[in-house]
């Protein structure tokens, strides 16, 4: 458990909690006032919940540092790829290749983060992984559609395990003139940042959005609300940056990349979910939106942050 806790980390929780409260509370007056079947209420109601999702998670890695923070993002893992190979799969031959992900891939994964072995965390599923998902397929002497199955498992290794294990790897971190002890700092900085983006995108999308952007990916997203969007959280990359070791100018940079990809990943995973039909990743497992649309910005974002950092900052 962690003992030691930066301030400046209790005061950005205590901030987000009371604006969380806040947006609760008016989500819950236009729902009495506007009706709970109203489908934009819906929507703003459902991002503040992601909001506390994401904040229980970040309260959680807090609390509990770098193993429980890595055994957290190991069942968040776990979730996502269950709602992703649910969704695409639709061959009983590929079972083992699935067995392959769930008891092979992902606990090895998540073991190189919390041993901190960066070389083998950066390559195991790229090199390794996307070579034996392929031999396992082929035991099944199944020919059938097999690289469209192969590729399938690749991606939901790919997103589900190596993405989002970036996320718990930034507490593995050493940068020059930081402390490693604050490096949940940057799981804040980040996660604050690309969810910022995502509900922003939708508050300048509903105000002064007009022309869509995407329709056939995203209806709700629009030119204004998704360069609107991005441009504040970034603004909001800027206010966090004294918890980082970003000057303002690196912060803005670095933010403006992460938001960016974040709504690129969001485009993403909407085109899978609509080439399946689907709305909502969870909503064919537990009937509401799942893991994955909890997390789907992050997927791609991760990857680029930690990179980035570990590239320019590392000590």
């Amino acid at each position: 458990m962690n003992t030691h806790i930066p301030l400046q980390a209790g005061y950005v929780f205590a901030a987000i909690i009371g604006i969380l409260l806040l947006a609760s509370g008016i989500g819950a007056w236009l729902k009495r006032r506007k009706g709970a079947d109203n489908p934009t209420i819906i929507n703003l109601n459902a991002r503040v919940y992601a909001w506390w999702v994401m904040t229980i998670v970040l309260l959680c890695a807090f609390w509990f540092g770098q193993v429980g923070t890595t055994v957290l993002f190991f069942l968040i893992s776990f979730a996502a790829l269950r709602e992703f190979l649910t969704l695409v799969h639709r061959h009983q031959c590929d079972y083992n290749v699935m067995v392959t992900c769930f008891y092979i891939l992902l606990p090895v994964q998540y073991y190189f983060v919390l041993t901190e072995w960066y070389g083998m965390f950066a390559i195991f599923i790229p090199v390794y992984g996307f070579l034996l998902l392929p031999i396992i397929a082929s035991l099944s002497g199944k020919t059938e559609a097999f690289l469209e199955r192969t590729a399938k498992t690749q991606w939901a290794a790919m997103i589900c395990i190596f993405c989002l294990s970036h996320v718990p790897a930034l507490m593995n971190l050493r940068l020059d003139g930081f402390a490693p002890e604050n490096n949940i700092l940057l799981l804040i900085f980040m996660i604050a940042v690309v969810q910022s983006s995502d509900v922003l995108q939708y508050i300048w999308g509903k105000t002064l959005g007009r022309r869509k952007i995407m329709p056939a990916l995203s209806p709700s997203k629009t030119v204004a609300g998704t360069v609107g969007g991005i441009a504040s959280a970034t603004g909001v990359a800027v206010l966090l940056s004294p918890l980082t070791p970003f000057s303002y100018v690196q912060a803005a940079a670095i933010g403006f990349i992460i938001c960016l990809m974040g709504f690129f990943g969001g485009l993403v995973m909407s085109a899978i979910k609509r080439d399946y039909g689907v709305k909502d990743w969870g909503r064919m497992i537990q009937g509401h939106g799942g893991m994955l649309d909890r997390v789907d910005s992050i997927c791609f974002a991760a990857p680029i942050f930690f990179h980035i950092v570990r590239y320019f900052w590392k000590g």
